[in-house]
């Protein structure tokens, strides 16, 4: 079960397929792969020249970790299903009237990207990015210092996105993960149907899970 709330309170509730017709679906911008040469031979031939460096103690640790993964679980992997078998617990929140200057120092003290608010009554009303806090497109323009000082003393609830789309603790995974896709967020508040909050499932918690040891199986 899917919601979305925002300051008037709740505007929807039901399955993942009607998401994007209730709430703004936002795309992230991901840094593109780096392109090691011009084009075919060309780029083999640099990199015959080159011959990258060799690896530290650290990358090869991590190496032989990666390639010890092949070798299979060595644990029955536990099997999981919905929400509740990877949220994070007692997330991190913030007010519409906090400032942005005191969030940002909040997520960066609990080195986190993003945080549900939360109302007076401790309903969901939007989700606060770090990233939304300081936008890249003030840094080269002129007045860009007093511009981003503004920014910083405006309010919490100028800044959040909402509404906001949550997720039910029952939710199948794979339903969560295809709406992060969707939506390019980071995460979603983890609430009850009247928008109470019970956590938060984030793209690092499913990683997390995945990558564990034992390993755990998301889709069997």
């Amino acid at each position: 079960m899917f919601y979305v709330f925002g300051i008037n309170g709740p505007m929807y509730q039901g399955g993942a397929d009607r998401l994007s017709h209730i709430t703004a679906v936002r795309g992230v911008q991901r840094p593109s792969g780096l392109r090691a040469g011009a084009s075919g031979v060309e780029g083999q031939e640099a990199q015959i020249r080159n011959p990258a460096p060799p690896l530290s103690a650290r990358a090869q640790g991590a190496v032989s970790a990666y390639l010890g993964t092949e070798q299979g679980p060595k644990e029955e992997r536990r099997q999981l299903y919905v929400v509740r078998d990877v949220m994070t617990r007692g997330a991190i929140t913030l007010t519409p009237e906090l400032r942005v200057e005191q969030a940002w120092q909040l997520l960066a003290t609990k080195k986190i990207a993003q945080a549900p608010v939360l109302d007076a009554q401790g309903i969901v009303v939007g989700l606060l990015l770090r990233a939304d806090m300081a936008p890249l497109a003030l840094l080269p323009e002129p007045g860009a210092v007093r511009e981003a000082i503004a920014l910083a003393k405006r309010p919490v609830s100028e800044v959040m996105i909402t509404p906001v789309p949550a997720v039910a603790e029952d939710t199948d995974l794979r339903r969560v993960t295809h709406v992060l896709l969707e939506t390019g967020l980071p995460g979603l508040p983890v609430t009850d149907d009247l928008g109470h909050l019970s956590g938060f499932i984030s793209r690092t918690d499913i990683l997390r899970a995945v990558a564990s040891d034992p390993p755990l199986d998301l889709w069997s």
